[in-house]
């Protein structure tokens, strides 16, 4: 039971909270999170990674970065990538500018690094790197980049050998430390780079069936938001026939709510929280308000009322992913991409003038209402008319696995064993043709990538029996059709896409495929086939694998974790002849290899001159370590270069570096005058100091 004076202090809080909230400036703003990386020492080729998570309010992301590198940007063109510190983003997973062609080209070089980046006006889905500098505070806005996940790699030098294997690194390291502080609005109705726009959700109800609004936040609006009901089943139908749309959920605003005057704009949001075909809005009963001079009738012709929407970014009048005069015709966007998008309506008033038309303002506000439509279809169909199958597949872990995040795919509801990492097509297939193609028809698969997992590489492979026509498009966030997708492969060719890693064989009876570092989140894959594909044995696998191509053979794969510790990436540790993201370069022929494993292996015979010199001085201790020390030297290198291994690789490495440090200093031992008994007393303790270092760090620069 409740203490009486509880229940008393109840109200007291409940009053304070509603004081605090009423109290926020609409234009400021909070953090959201800070995260730190202070001192950090990054060596030639290597490289680290940072995650950072930007919820749907935040209003920009500063990031504050300091290092000892003093590089000219007048010479910036002249350096090599293979020298050169460099910071990247990209939106979903870890960067890598090596294998990404964008992040290259997009390589910033001409902006003083003093604030915000103004001149990119869209990072999503493209990586932007940027060279180390002394000092770089650089402020990215919610109208430059998107919310989500976000990874910053730092790199000291990019290119095939950064995965090679090397015996020394040989480059200069750099010191840095960077801060990254998020800040967002204060309330989800509220936001903008300064948090001073005003935004209205646009909500849904599916009529008879679900009572809660489709919004992923639940958040608590303000009075003067749109009231929104259902749209009459005798009100403006905005499809021709949605019986064949499968769920339609039509919404509108039951009263004329919306007023713009001159130079003003309403900003809406919407939220897709299920793969959907098509997303429709357009205006209805518009109308100058009752206060206005002129009459209440608008010529529509004259009126433009412009709506453009954006995925995840307030859209610009410049910069938008659809627009549409909605006063003549709806916007329609088909297969939207799930998650949240902004829509905003400016109204321009056209008038002709000498034959050509230009825009004037507006005498008074201008009032409309809104309808909007979002169609889905029944679980298990997709396509535009729902007539196609779709399937939503079930993540299982690898046995065994080394790499976090190791798994395969299966169909959830589909009788098959789960042992086996492909299923078999045959059952699977659309066998309905689709409209403008008799022959052609589209079958979807849905699987999802886990949280933390974006440095994983997913994998399609589709095997035949025969020649395989198949085609398949991958999409995130939305169903891909023939003209929108993220991905495109099919045994002959595939998307110019440098982060698309094609492994096809000659025989044309797979398509097999890596999307490097995908992004966590729901991803859709398309096949486009002949309906008489069905009759062939066909089977799909659907994979997240640690590294491509098991690194050609010609490396190990391992795995290490950004430095927030929330996501692990997989990467190649390549043998000394190959290097690249798989291993794939050859950085040296077998012919080179051949004659740098002669001469490096041949070279340790110099030895024979400085051991016939100690035996012909008698200094027989001398004469045994510096044959022992051509010997080791010799064995050592011939299993680093992969000929041969007497024994273990670091049993080697020791007893190379070991002796060859005793030979040095017991020659300037035996030179000196001192007596022998000094000598040995010398040898004694540096044998056990050259032992430890030996130990401890035989190829480290700095000891």
């Amino acid at each position: 039971m409740v203490p009486p004076m509880n229940l008393l202090l109840f109200p007291l809080v409940w009053t304070a909270l509603i004081d605090l909230v009423l109290s926020v400036d609409q234009g400021s703003s909070v953090v959201v999170s800070s995260f730190s990386l202070p001192h950090s020492k990054i060596e030639p080729y290597d490289w680290l990674y940072m995650r950072v998570e930007l919820p749907l309010w935040f209003s920009s992301m500063t990031m504050d970065f300091q290092s000892d590198a003093s590089i000219d940007t007048k010479n910036m063109g002249r350096i090599p990538y293979s020298s050169m510190p460099m910071i990247c983003l990209r939106d979903g997973g870890p960067p890598l500018p090596d294998v990404s062609n964008s992040s290259l080209k997009n390589l910033v070089l001409n902006y003083h690094f003093n604030g915000s980046i103004e001149g990119i006006q869209n990072l999503h889905g493209v990586g932007h790197c940027l060279p180390f500098q002394n000092n770089i505070t650089m402020t990215l806005t919610n109208e430059q980049i998107s919310p989500g996940v976000w990874y910053i790699g730092f790199f000291n030098g990019i290119g095939p050998a950064r995965t090679q294997s090397k015996m020394i690194n040989r480059g200069q390291a750099y010191m840095f430390s960077t801060n990254v502080t998020v800040q967002g609005c204060t309330t989800p109705t509220i936001w903008g780079p300064y948090c001073n726009l005003t935004i209205d959700q646009l909500t849904c109800f599916q009529n008879g069936i679900s009572k809660h609004p489709r919004s992923l936040l639940d958040v608590v609006v303000s009075n003067n938001r749109l009231n929104l009901d259902y749209a009459k089943n005798t009100g403006r139908q905005m499809a021709e026939n949605p019986g064949t749309m499968g769920n339609t959920i039509m919404c509108n605003n039951s009263f004329v709510a919306s007023c713009l005057g001159h130079g003003e704009s309403k900003i809406y949001s919407l939220d897709i929280l299920d793969a959907t075909s098509e997303f429709k809005i357009v205006a209805t009963e518009l109308g100058f308000n009752q206060s206005s001079t002129l009459n209440n009738t608008v010529n529509s012709s004259e009126i433009l009322l412009m709506c453009y929407a954006r995925y995840n970014s307030l859209p610009l009048s410049t910069v938008y992913d659809y627009s549409a005069d909605i006063n003549n015709a709806p916007l329609i966007i088909e297969y939207p991409e799930i998650g949240r998008w902004y829509i905003v309506i400016q109204a321009i008033n056209r008038t002709k003038t000498n034959q050509s038309m230009q825009s004037t303002a507006l005498n008074s506000n201008l009032c409309f209402s809104l309808e909007w439509q979002i169609h889905q279809c029944p679980f298990g169909k997709a396509g535009p008319n729902c007539t196609w199958e779709g399937y939503v597949l079930q993540r299982f872990p690898k046995k065994n696995r080394v790499i976090p995040f190791e798994s395969y795919y299966l169909p959830i509801g589909e009788t098959m064993p789960t042992d086996s990492p492909s299923f078999p097509l045959g059952n699977l297939l659309s066998n309905s043709s689709s409209e403008d193609n008799s022959d052609v028809a589209w079958t979807y698969f849905i699987m999802g990538i886990p949280h933390g997992a974006a440095g994983a590489n997913l994998r399609v492979s589709v095997t035949s029996d025969r020649r395989v026509h198949y085609e398949i498009f991958a999409r995130f966030g939305g169903f891909p059709t023939i003209n929108t997708w993220d991905h495109y492969a099919n045994s002959m060719n595939s998307s110019n896409d440098s982060m698309l890693l094609v492994a096809n064989d000659s025989s044309g009876q797979s398509v097999d495929f890596y999307i490097l570092y995908a992004r966590e989140g729901t991803w859709n894959f398309g096949l486009r086939h002949l309906i008489a594909d069905s009759r062939h044995q066909t089977t799909l696998s659907i994979s997240l694998d640690g590294c491509p191509k098991h690194c050609s053979y010609h490396g190990t794969c391992h795995f290490d974790f950004d430095e927030s510790g929330l996501s692990s990436f997989s990467y190649c540790f390549c043998d000394r002849d190959h290097g690249g993201f798989d291993c794939s370069v050859e950085l040296v022929s077998r012919h080179g290899h051949i004659v740098q494993s002669v001469f490096l292996i041949a070279s340790n015979a110099a030895a024979i001159l400085p051991s016939f010199w100690a035996l012909r001085q008698k200094a027989f201790s001398e004469w045994v370590l510096f044959t022992s020390s051509g010997i080791s030297s010799g064995l050592y290198h011939a299993c680093d270069v992969g000929t041969w291994c007497a024994l273990s690789f670091h049993v080697l490495q020791f007893l190379d570096f070991w002796l060859s440090f005793m030979a040095v200093v017991s020659t300037f031992v035996y030179m000196t005058t001192i007596d022998d008994s000094s000598k040995r007393a010398i040898q004694t303790g540096v044998s056990i100091l050259t032992a430890l270092l030996a130990e401890t760090g035989a190829t480290k620069v700095e000891m």
